[in-house]
């Protein structure tokens, strides 16, 4: 990483705890603070990777309790899980929590498209509340390609929902994009091993910095190569700083 660059920075996309099928070698969330210290990451939006995948119960429990060790550091997207009867009643009272900004949604995790009838309940619920949504999201996918964040962003223009990995697959950034300059309430979060500096650009230069925030996907993927891409990417120093800070800034300062 460039020793003369020293930003602000908000991860929008990262995680607490394990994987059954990624390496991770050091899950603790002491060392992933170690590392944001030394990347210069302020504060990082999590969920616990437990609550994504088999147990969004639990998941949502050990967040809060590291949320509250952490002030300030981690800030929280419960984990909504579409096949629970009681998720809407559960994600109620998680909104509440402090350090709960919103919600977070894996279609393709949960096998239910993201704009199907068991997330419908979370996206009135996130638009009601005046929270964040960030959902997974995958170019081809049958639970959530670009197009699903089309549905639901028309559904509901007060939500705001950021549009994970902006498609994942270098074959979707720009359909990640199109429905970004169409909707003004999404925003384009970027973590994702194939997405490299010129692609950080190309999105960049498609909708504009402040329509793009920066994510890492830690712990699944190394906070400090997601965050040197965009550091090392050929953008002007102000949309830089937009992406990696004012974007998420702004809409942190949004959530009631």
């Amino acid at each position: 990483m460039d020793e003369g660059w020293r930003g602000r920075v908000i991860d929008a996309h990262g995680h607490l705890g394990s994987w059954f099928n990624f390496a991770i070698p050091d899950a603790s969330p002491r060392s992933l603070l170690a590392v944001m210290d030394r990347a210069g990451v302020a504060t990082m939006c999590v969920s616990h990777l437990l609550g994504v995948g088999p147990d969004a119960r639990s998941g949502n429990a050990l967040l809060l309790a590291e949320l509250e060790r952490h002030p300030g550091r981690f800030l929280g997207y419960a984990v909504y899980d579409p096949h629970d009867p009681r998720a809407e009643a559960r994600a109620a009272g998680l909104l509440d929590a402090p350090g709960v900004i919103g919600l977070k949604l894996h279609p393709d995790t949960h096998e239910h498209p993201l704009d199907g009838p068991g997330y419908a309940p979370a996206l009135a619920l996130a638009a009601e509340r005046g929270r964040l949504v960030l959902s997974h999201g995958q170019h081809g996918s049958p639970w959530s390609d670009p197009a699903r964040f089309e549905t639901v962003a028309a559904r509901h223009p007060s939500l705001r929902i950021l549009l994970g990995h902006a498609g994942l697959w270098p074959s979707g950034y720009a359909a990640a994009a199109r429905v970004a300059g169409r909707h003004p309430n999404v925003t384009l979060e970027i973590c994702g091993s194939r997405m490299t500096a010129r692609h950080v650009a190309g999105l960049v230069a498609a909708v504009g910095a402040d329509r793009v925030v920066f994510g890492s996907d830690a712990l699944f993927l190394d906070l400090r190569v997601g965050l040197g891409r965009v550091v090392l990417a050929p953008l002007e120093p102000a949309e830089r700083d937009m992406l990696l800070f004012g974007t998420m800034t702004r809409l942190l300062e949004d959530v009631r």
